[in-house]
């Protein structure tokens, strides 16, 4: 389930963020959902082994910007739209009643007007479906250097290991929502076109990832979890938002 919101800036007709705003707007989601369900997602969230998956995802902020580089600030003019994905009906819900209910939302140190909300359901009818990017996909792997000292290596579309880790990541994804096996079959993304690589701090730290259209094959209830949940890792922090084309 997605939900696209609109936004007005209130007391300004700009919203001023840092270009790396991605905390923020994961700040102002977990501000949003019932405290249980957040506490829930924040301090557990859904397991399978020793790995632990939030199941939502959000785009970038899109709207018409300015960069200032030298400040570190991106400064929009006008309204503003983010989209954000889950495959979680209890989130789905109680994001979408949160922004309903309020006057106004918190974003950084900007106060916004929640202007409009629409929900958008997409359903995964075929085992090959094609899909642009609302945020960047991100792939990795944590490799050591000779020296023994590790480093995470961030896959790019063209390699194997991007489609080999976006599958094992469904996988696991769907053991830890289910608490079953997930479907048998492999999942295979490649990039329509020449992707773009993104590169974005998260609370200082580097994470990269691609943007662009991909087409995907696979099972189709593995499909389904990765349009509703991102692609990839990092969907929490923004990375992995896909729309259906």
């Amino acid at each position: 389930m997605k939900e696209i919101i609109t936004f007005n800036p209130i007391e300004s007709d700009k919203v001023v963020l840092p270009i790396q705003y991605n905390h923020m707007v994961q700040a102002m989601i977990y501000s949003l959902l019932d405290e249980e369900l957040a506490d829930f997602l924040h301090e557990e969230g859904f397991q399978n082994k020793n790995r632990t998956f939030k199941m939502f995802t959000f785009s970038r902020i899109n709207g018409r910007y300015i960069l200032k580089k030298d400040d570190g600030l991106i400064i929009f003019d006008g309204p503003i739209k983010l989209t954000v994905s889950s495959h979680f009906d209890d989130f789905s819900n109680s994001i979408g009643n949160s922004f309903l209910k309020r006057q106004r939302v918190q974003l950084g140190n900007n106060y916004l007007e929640v202007k409009q909300l629409a929900v958008e359901k997409e359903n995964v009818n075929s085992e090959e479906i094609k899909v642009r990017t609302l945020s960047p996909i991100s792939t990795y792997s944590t490799l050591y250097r000779k020296d023994g000292k590790k480093f995470t290596y961030y896959f790019n579309p063209m390699e194997e290991e991007f489609s080999e880790t976006i599958e094992n990541n469904l996988k696991n994804k769907y053991r830890a929502f289910y608490s079953e096996e997930a479907p048998e079959g492999e999942i295979n993304i490649k990039p329509i076109g020449e992707p773009r690589l993104a590169v974005v701090k998260y609370k200082g730290f580097v994470i990269k990832g691609y943007t662009g259209k991909f087409s995907i094959t696979g099972p189709i209830p593995l499909l389904q979890l990765g349009i509703d949940t991102g692609l990839g890792s990092k969907n929490s922090q923004g990375f992995g938002c896909v729309k259906l084309i």
